[in-house]
């Protein structure tokens, strides 16, 4: 699990190496800056957003069927706190989205190939709909 932090992940020590090293062999699941570390390895650019999200309850719906979803509604609500995103205009062409925002934004992903996937809000956040079955569903994985 790569777990969130402040900044950017290229201001995040070795996170980028480990998705480098291990995402073709290991299942990682990234939670905010661990899911921006992890698409920006595979190609994608993070955007700063307009609006800041820090301790925002958002409706986020789940665009493509994914197991860490499995239980929960189409749409629900998650707890966010970041400035910056994975930019959904940017080079997706090793992970797909899995979910997103009412503005389009990227609130989940997934690698095409391996094992491995993120999240841009926080499962562990009271904020977060179910978002101890979407842990537990990675978990059993």
């Amino acid at each position: 699990m790569l777990s969130p932090g402040p900044g950017v992940p290229s201001e995040a020590g070795i996170l980028q190496e480990i998705v480098r090293k291990y995402g073709a062999e290991k299942d990682i699941f990234g939670v905010c800056l661990g899911h921006q570390g992890i698409g920006e390895v595979y190609g994608a650019s993070l955007i700063n957003l307009d609006q800041v999200y820090h301790g925002l309850s958002v409706k986020t719906r789940i665009c493509l069927s994914d197991y860490i979803f499995d239980g929960l509604p189409q749409e629900f609500m998650c707890g966010r706190y970041h400035s910056w995103a994975v930019d959904p205009n940017s080079n997706l062409d090793q992970i797909e989205v899995t979910a997103a925002d009412e503005k389009g934004n990227i609130m989940a992903l997934r690698h095409k190939k391996y094992k491995v996937r993120g999240v841009q809000f926080h499962p562990e956040s009271v904020l977060t709909e179910n978002g101890k079955v979407i842990m537990k569903n990675w978990l059993n994985g």
